[in-house]
């Protein structure tokens, strides 16, 4: 399974892979379309895909995906 996940501390954005970040200092709405883009590539390969999202609250949502 991948991981991608986006989170969010000192007001700065960063999208992680596998709990290594690959993007940093992105607005929130930047860094949910580079994980959105990067999970659907993720599928079309048959990966299983894991999609968390931090909130403005600061609440990870979940989204999961069969590959």
């Amino acid at each position: 399974m991948i991981q991608f996940a986006v989170t969010t501390k000192n007001g700065e954005w960063t999208v992680f892979r596998d709990a290594k970040p690959i993007a940093q200092g992105m607005s929130r709405s930047e860094a949910v379309k580079l994980a959105e883009e990067l999970a659907y590539e993720a599928e079309e390969t048959g990966a299983d895909v894991e999609l968390l999202i931090q909130d403005y609250t600061g609440e990870l949502k979940a989204r999961y995906s069969g590959g």
